[in-house]
């Protein structure tokens, strides 16, 4: 974490618990925790697992040993260095994007959360190594930042490309200009590695949103970005519906994979949350766009402007590549000592077959806590069999059974006593 966040912060956030929270007055208001940002039993973890998400993932790119990493319980995009916002504790994308840094010369970071990426954005405000693009509401709406001209600073400038947009966005509308700056971004910057942070409160219906997008108009800029075939990091974010998070990033999900999944949710013991459609794509209210092709068009021809002025793919220099932030190696449980616990994370990486026994205290028909799989096996009611063929059948697959047993049983009895008269034999001196 110390990596972008400063130590006194990272040392705060391991330190603080709801239980002495009077011993931090001043450090809470210091580090902007304790209103939108609460202190809850497990911050620090949290933390570390969010964080940890997307390093990982980032660390799997630059090995290639992924196409696309996923972490849904990333995208905290407000983070600062030494603060909290937002909701926001520790910034992974950051971490995340720092790592791919070690292997690839350009990433380029996309936000579609309805809130602008301010603490992304400000961490590469002077770097023309990372693009950051933000589509977000602007206005007066939280963080009130990612103005059309805030572009970026120093070696930085012109690589900030900020979208405003008003209320009421629809999927017609952010398709038409999600592609085209997307497409001249990728044809001025050319990266070679891309961050996209999915927020789900850009969609409709979000309890803290303004904007009218579906699943599938969500999921369109995923399939949009997938469709370059560059390293490709998805994170989390926003998102206040959370039934509606949990259908956008399942679908989100599947665009990745490129696999079709239905419509029709399938039970589940959330099912009832989905009602009364139990659907997985959800419908646009009838809120009015007020996106206007006009001014969309405006906010275009700014920022294809604004991207001319950059130089064509930056070089840099060619340097040693440090040390991977995670050790991602595949033998690590090999080579362990078996007489020491394996680490949280090494358990993680552990992939259970189907048919392996699990911890889980539910388990459904078949599993391990299911009584019924330690009953003895029955005879069936003969009268229940339909026909003499199916009786005798039965009776002499009994009857086999009950042979096999009873010669498996004389041979034991017959080399127990083998054995016995050996060893007696043994002792009497006979075989002297």
């Amino acid at each position: 974490m110390t990596k972008f966040h400063s130590d006194d912060y990272v040392r705060f956030l391991r330190s603080i618990r709801p239980d002495n929270m009077s011993e931090y007055n001043k450090q809470m208001q210091r580090f902007n925790v304790g209103e939108d940002c609460p202190v809850f039993d497990g911050l620090y973890e949290f933390c570390q697992l969010s964080s940890g998400g997307s390093v990982a993932a980032a660390v799997k790119l630059n090995k290639q040993a992924s196409e696309i990493c996923i972490n849904w319980g990333g995208g905290l995009h407000h983070a600062k260095k030494s603060e909290a916002s937002g909701f926001c504790y520790v910034n992974d994308i950051v971490l995340g994007i720092l790592e791919l840094l070690k292997y690839h010369q350009r990433v380029l970071y996309i936000d579609i959360d309805v809130h602008h990426g301010d603490g992304v954005e400000e961490a590469f405000y002077t770097t023309d190594r990372v693009m950051t693009v933000s589509f977000h509401k602007y206005g007066e709406y939280f963080p009130g930042t990612g103005d059309l001209r805030d572009i970026g600073a120093g070696k930085g400038k012109y690589y900030a490309v900020n979208i405003p947009l008003r209320d009421g966005m629809d999927d017609e509308s952010y398709e038409s200009i999600f592609v085209p700056i997307i497409s001249k971004v990728m044809e001025t910057f050319q990266p070679s590695a891309v961050v996209l942070q999915c927020g789900a409160d850009s969609l409709t219906g979000d309890r803290l949103g303004c904007f009218n997008l579906t699943v599938r108009g969500h999921g369109k800029c995923v399939e949009f970005v997938k469709k370059y075939g560059l390293p490709f990091l998805m994170v989390g974010g926003g998102g206040y519906t959370i039934r509606n998070v949990s259908r956008c990033w399942t679908y989100e999900t599947s665009v990745a994979l490129g696999t079709e999944i239905a419509n029709e949710l399938p039970y589940n013991d959330y099912f009832e949350y989905f009602g009364p459609d139990f659907k997985l794509h959800i419908s646009p209210s009838n809120m009015a766009n007020q996106n206007t092709p006009e001014y969309l068009e405006k906010i275009k021809t700014r920022l294809f402007e604004n991207l001319r002025m950059l130089p064509h793919a930056p070089g840099v220099q060619a340097q040693a590549i440090p040390e991977d932030a995670v050790n991602d190696s595949e033998d690590d449980e090999d080579k362990a000592n078996p007489d020491e616990r394996l680490t949280q994370a090494a358990l993680d990486k552990r992939i259970a077959p189907d048919n392996e026994y699990s911890d889980s205290e539910d388990e459904g028909e078949g599993g391990r806590r299911d009584q019924r799989s330690f009953k003895g096996r029955k005879r069936p009611r003969l009268d229940k069999l339909d026909t003499k063929q199916e009786k005798q059948d039965v009776d002499d697959k009994v009857k086999l059974e009950d042979a096999t047993k009873m010669d498996t049983k004389g041979e034991s009895e017959k080399d127990d006593k083998t054995g016995i008269t050996e060893d007696m034999k043994k002792d009497s001196g006979l075989n002297a």
